[in-house]
């Protein structure tokens, strides 16, 4: 009998996902063996630390071109861009949770509960000292991410998809001052995104069933010399896509994402909406680009119809929303509308616009989420969006920097919004998906409306008794929001440099 061969493993390219795996199983060793008020410090910075070790891992691979494991993995231009994004918008999400994550009052605790009120008052508010579980979670999250733009099989990516989503249902439901409105939305999560990972391995079943393998080359191979019935192959591509399509929160799958914005603490939020948009377009790219390529002319229509539905389903519901939380989470829902149809445009404009919209809005969305985090009261943030009237006179500072990244989520010009709409409808049109950015157009006008109405609100309205407090954002928030305005503002003026990086990552590996 043979021994057994492993494939060929290089471990360099490798390196970014080893280093954030390993640093979260250092992390729950950490748990255990430090004493409460140590961890919070050091769970922090072992989390900073191994994302910035990670993303200079990336750097170091870049140019690389192969596939390795026996090609379950590849590590190219899109690879390499895609996990530089998600570890800087990682790194800049840890910085929001850092600062929420209390030692005294234990994850998401509001910091107001926690220097207004006395340790007891916090310990009935739900906080449980030294609750830093967090962080091993959003690293296990992250590295899951990295894994999922870069597979190059299916069953690595349906892998890689439980990895980074079993974390995110556990952080959903750590809020510990509306408890019951936090579990009810992991929940929910944790449910549809059950039945979207079923889907997808149906999928993979019937892709494998279609062309004898679950290599991405493979099925691109199948697709161009079919031997077998089509129907595997439209049942097979039409599964994985639901389960996608779930992740990227795209109409009609997007039904969870209201809740689970509004009920999960608000950097899990931050988090969600910025990295796991990243990653979930990042697999949805190499599935379409790479396999299904030779399809196109049949996924692209009913695709097409499906960004269109989105764009106004996130639009039209965005006018009817009281909660700034699930206001911006139907906002999420509209600009994945726009990002599919960068996707669609299935040219390497289309492939580097959509990487650059995911960066830009990734900042932008973080940013936002940050100033929620700050408007509190007695009961913790205050989301309604009555409760911001005339927060421009009591906070101005705030408020303006709220009132800029609203405008760059309408897409005023000197924004990333602006460049971002701009450079996937430019590629869809090359590619002639026209019809796409008339719609695109329309949307972006209805959603300009809710934008508008809070920026209204904050500065033509009266404080009344009601207007909450404005904390002082501690150092780790006033970095995510002078970061976020800044790359907001430089993408708005000056996106060359980005743009340049994206084209010229803008090509997949076979």
């Amino acid at each position: 009998m043979e021994p057994l061969k492993l494939p060929p493993i290089d471990y360099g390219a490798l390196l970014p996902m080893l280093i954030l795996f390993g640093a979260a199983c250092l992390g729950i060793l950490l748990e255990v063996i430090l004493p409460r008020r140590a961890r919070n410090a050091a769970q922090l910075g072992l989390a900073l630390l191994a994302v910035v070790a990670a993303l200079v891992a990336v750097i170091l691979e870049r140019g690389t071109r192969t596939v390795t494991i026996g090609g379950a993995v590849a590590v190219d231009g899109p690879t390499l861009f895609l996990q530089g994004a998600i570890l800087v918008l990682g790194g800049v999400s840890l910085l929001l949770i850092g600062e929420r994550t209390i030692e005294r009052g234990g994850a998401f605790v509001s910091q107001a509960a926690v220097t207004v009120g006395s340790q007891k008052d916090v310990q009935q508010a739900g906080g449980q000292p030294g609750a830093t579980e967090v962080y091993p979670l959003t690293s296990f999250a992250l590295g899951g991410m990295l894994l999922f733009v870069s597979a190059n099989d299916l069953l690595t990516m349906f892998v890689a998809l439980e990895v980074f989503s079993l974390p995110l249902y556990l952080l959903c439901a750590l809020a510990r001052r509306r408890r019951l409105l936090s579990q009810e939305a992991a929940l929910k999560y944790f449910l549809l995104g059950s039945y979207a990972s079923a889907f997808f391995l149906f999928g993979v079943a019937f892709i494998y069933g279609f062309s004898g393998g679950i290599q991405l080359d493979v099925v691109h191979e199948a697709v161009a010399n079919p031997q077998r019935s089509s129907v595997l192959l439209y049942a097979g591509l039409g599964l994985l896509t639901i389960g996608l399509l779930f992740k990227a929160a795209l109409a009609p799958f997007h039904v969870w994402t209201p809740d689970v914005y509004q009920g999960a603490p608000t950097p899990v939020t931050a988090f969600m909406a910025a990295c796991t948009k990243v990653a979930a377009f990042g697999a949805l790219l190499r599935v379409l680009y790479v396999a299904f390529e030779g399809v196109r002319w049949d996924f692209q229509p009913i695709l097409g119809v499906i960004a269109v539905l989105t764009m106004f389903v996130g639009a039209v519901l965005a006018v009817t929303q009281t909660d700034l939380k699930r206001l911006l989470a139907y906002s999420s829902i509209a600009n994945a509308g726009y990002l599919l149809v960068g996707v669609l445009a299935l040219n390497e404009e289309g492939l580097s616009s959509t990487m650059f919209y995911l960066v830009a809005y990734g900042f932008s969305v973080l940013a936002a989420f940050a100033v929620i985090s700050l408007v509190r009261d007695a009961d913790g943030e205050a989301t309604h969006l009555s409760r911001w009237a005339g927060i421009g006179r009591k906070s101005p500072l705030l408020a303006g920097v709220f009132t800029f990244i609203l405008l760059a989520f309408a897409g005023i010009p000197v924004t990333s919004g602006f460049m971002s709409k701009f450079a996937v409808f430019g590629a869809a049109i090359e590619g002639g998906q026209t019809w796409l950015v008339i719609f695109g157009v329309i949307t972006s006008m209805l959603l300009a409306f809710p934008y508008l109405r809070v920026v209204v609100l904050m500065w033509l309205s009266e404080p009344g008794e009601t207007t909450p407090a404005v904390s002082i954002p501690g150092y780790l928030t006033s970095a995510v929001l002078g970061l976020g305005v800044l790359v907001t503002l430089a993408l708005g003026v000056a996106p060359d440099p980005l743009l340049e990086l994206t084209r010229d990552a803008a090509q997949f590996v076979r």
